[in-house]
């Protein structure tokens, strides 16, 4: 069977994003690695009680896997939300939503209703994209 493991989020600064995702939504670090005698550190953060699924926090890189120009518009994508999104869900939007807001998160759009349940959404530092999302029951987290 194949099972989703991790997914990766381009940022900007791999300090800042994880400040962002640890402290202000609540996730904890699983993996910071950083090669020996390499400029590449694996950092990756995952949502508390579900230790099979987490986040790489990838620093766009340069040369020689990017050159300046595809790094420049990787960097402009992700700045403007368009290089993939989160989609995070809860079961009391209410509350995670107010502990996201006192710990700093600023979302772009609050806990509205709508058909497959009360959505809402908020951006990182680097620009990503993310939704909270709390289901209705009859819309299964498939």
């Amino acid at each position: 069977m194949i099972k989703i493991a991790r997914t990766h989020l381009w940022v900007h600064d791999q300090e800042v994003a994880l400040k962002f995702w640890t402290e202000k939504v609540g996730m904890e670090v699983r993996q910071d690695v950083t090669l020996p005698n390499e400029n590449f550190r694996w950092l990756t953060v995952g949502p508390p009680g579900q230790d099979d699924v987490s986040i790489v926090l990838m620093a766009v890189p340069g040369e020689p896997l990017m050159d300046d120009a595809t790094r420049k518009q990787v960097l402009d994508l992700t700045a403007k939300g368009f290089a993939g999104t989160v989609f995070l869900v809860t079961d009391d939007i209410e509350k995670s939503y107010r502990e996201m807001t006192e710990r700093g998160v600023e979302f772009t759009e609050p806990p509205t209703q709508l058909p497959y349940g009360i959505d809402s959404g908020f951006r990182d530092p680097s620009g990503n994209s993310a939704r909270l999302t709390q289901l209705s029951e009859d819309f299964p987290n498939t």
